[in-house]
């Protein structure tokens, strides 16, 4: 049963020492670590690139070091990366910021720790706010205890302003009542390209090979992903929802789910027949398939719907994202959000944003004191 509770307000971070720069350790070197490096550089010698310093780059495998100009970021070891070393590159004073860029259940893990250390934590993986409710309430209480700050807008929409807008309507005494989106980029993608006369399962294997899903579309296709979201969504509009509280209707098969990574690829023909029934069924009614997440009456739900062509979130492209919130401000016609969902530019830009944001925060506590 979905119960309200307070929205977690952001923490004021603690300041930094005499205006230095927040010191960052940047986790996982992929394609959306790639791209914050990208940004960082392309910021050096301006005012941006003055309020971050970044200490430390690691993935699962290894640690990396700068040049001494610290203009290039280089492997310099080959010994397996330790995730204890983030805290003491990062020093225990000042401005500290983990970038989370990976996909990490481990990373997660440590999350509560370095929040309570006063580390603040900026991620765009939906493991440690998308899953259990004991986790979700572990970082709240790490954060007040640490003063530390946790920026999440990566985590949803690549950086849209989906819980930015949650967490604000309520702060101006507004309620929310139900949310219902598209989260998925590759699956909207799928549904927007799928025409009901080319076999579905080709549509994800170029979905995949356009790099849209994962490597096995299966982690898609099965709606884990949206459930995490839409659990980040619930809970950032004040629901304690916890992961069994949501319903998951998975494109998959239980015999689909079952296979070898390897095997998958040759059974995705299993898609094919019954996406094309229920493609026929709603193109006979004029409808859209679309793969929605929806909170609405105390029930939280995942799965495929036939949507009528002017509903709120029968539009989009691409891969966008779409969001439709119900308040008591948008009561009769929801505040709709859209944009795109994915992609490594979004999302890095979207983790930097948090981490300027924090940078920016200590800066004034600073000045002020």
């Amino acid at each position: 049963m979905a119960t309200r509770t307070p929205v977690a307000s952001r923490r004021t971070p603690r300041p930094a020492a005499g205006g230095a720069p927040a010191r960052v350790a940047l986790l996982g070197t992929g394609t959306v670590g790639t791209a914050v490096l990208a940004r960082l550089a392309a910021w050096r010698g301006a005012p941006l690139g003055e309020r971050l310093q970044l200490a430390h780059v690691a993935n699962s495998r290894h640690v990396f070091r700068s040049s001494p100009d610290g203009c290039d970021w280089r492997e310099a070891t080959a010994e397996a990366a330790s995730l204890g070393d983030v805290a003491r590159v990062l020093g225990a004073r000042g401005t500290r910021i983990v970038i989370d860029a990976t996909a990490s259940d481990a990373v997660a893990e440590r999350q509560t720790g370095w929040l309570a250390d006063g580390i603040h934590v900026v991620t765009a993986c939906k493991l440690g706010q998308g899953t259990s409710l004991a986790r979700w309430r572990a970082i709240r209480e790490a954060c007040a205890a640490g003063a530390a700050c946790y920026g999440d807008r990566a985590t949803v929409g690549a950086g849209l302003p989906l819980l930015t807008s949650l967490r604000a309507l309520q702060v101006g005494g507004d309620r929310i009542h139900g949310i219902a989106g598209v989260l998925s980029g590759s699956l909207a993608w799928l549904f927007n390209q799928y025409d009901g006369l080319r076999p579905f399962s080709g549509f994800v294997r170029q979905a995949r090979e356009a790099g849209y899903t994962e490597p096995d579309p299966r982690d898609d296709l099965s709606g884990e992903d949206v459930r995490r979201k839409l659990l980040i969504l619930a809970r950032a509009a004040g629901f304690a929802l916890d992961s069994a509280d949501v319903e998951v209707d998975s494109l998959i098969s239980p015999a689909l789910a079952a296979l070898r990574a390897s095997e998958v690829d040759a059974a995705l023909p299993q898609l094919d027949a019954s996406l094309r029934a229920r493609y026929a069924d709603a193109y006979k009614r004029g409808e859209r398939l679309r793969f929605v997440a929806r909170f609405e009456r105390g029930r939280a739900r995942v799965g495929l719907e036939s949507l009528p062509a002017t509903h709120p979130l029968a539009g989009g492209a691409g891969t966008d994202n779409r969001v439709a919130i119900w308040s008591d401000r948008y009561r009769e016609q929801p505040l709709v959000i859209q944009g795109p969902g994915a992609g490594a530019e979004v999302t890095a830009a979207a983790l930097l944003d948090d981490a300027l944001e924090i940078a920016s925060a200590s800066a004034s506590a600073s000045a002020g004191r």
